[in-house]
């Protein structure tokens, strides 16, 4: 088989709508203002970066991207438009995490299932997300555009993602302190994220 041959057949693994996102082609539904789109391929950025030094294989890589692209596909929709398209238990969600959910209920059946629970949890985190959803989480959370804490984040990116477990407890540990900080709640399923991430590390 041809070299380009070769790479077709890696590239049919990928779906449609992951190869377009891939190439920051974004779904029509999408709403998303031109600063979000500069966050959002930043986080992509990143995430192919990561993925690239970790060698994964060529679809796993523009998969990563694909996630960094779709991961806030929604983030600039009005949140009320959002909650029929989220389960009932999704619906008492503050309505900045919104987009999560709702996009990944989108992309249902579109993007591979890893992509679509990595999109859902990106801003709450989950314990059942895998390391493509972890390196989401944190992706978002780091990218240089961030304005806030930039030589900690900075200094954090630097270990990635070689280490990501490590610099995954450290973020998941400083949200968690806002939060508490703020008297904001805790979700149960980013409390039962930290507690498995510790439980990993022991």
């Amino acid at each position: 088989m041809s070299g380009a041959g070769s790479t077709e057949a890696r590239l049919e693994a990928l779906t449609a709508v992951e190869l377009a996102a891939a190439r920051g082609e974004l779904p029509s539904w999408s709403r998303i203002t031109p600063k979000r789109r500069e966050h959002m391929a930043r986080v992509a950025a990143l995430l192919e970066e990561w993925a690239g030094t970790l060698r994964l294989p060529e679809v796993e890589v523009l998969r990563w991207a694909a996630a960094g692209w779709l991961h806030d596909a929604l983030r600039d929709e009005e949140p009320g438009r959002l909650v029929h398209d989220v389960t009932s238990e999704e619906r008492d969600l503050p309505g900045p995490t919104l987009h999560g959910p709702a996009a990944a209920a989108r992309l249902q059946g579109a993007v591979h299932p890893r992509v679509q629970n990595a999109v859902r949890y990106h801003t709450i985190g989950h314990p059942g997300l895998d390391r493509l959803g972890r390196a989401l989480y944190l992706a978002d959370f780091l990218e240089p555009g961030r304005p806030f804490s930039v030589e900690w984040r900075a200094s954090l990116r630097d270990r990635m993602p070689q280490e990501i477990d490590p610099v995954l407890l450290e973020v998941l540990a400083s949200r968690l302190q806002h939060l508490i900080e703020q008297r904001k709640p805790i979700r149960p399923e980013t409390a039962a994220f930290w507690s498995g991430v510790v439980e990993e590390r022991q």
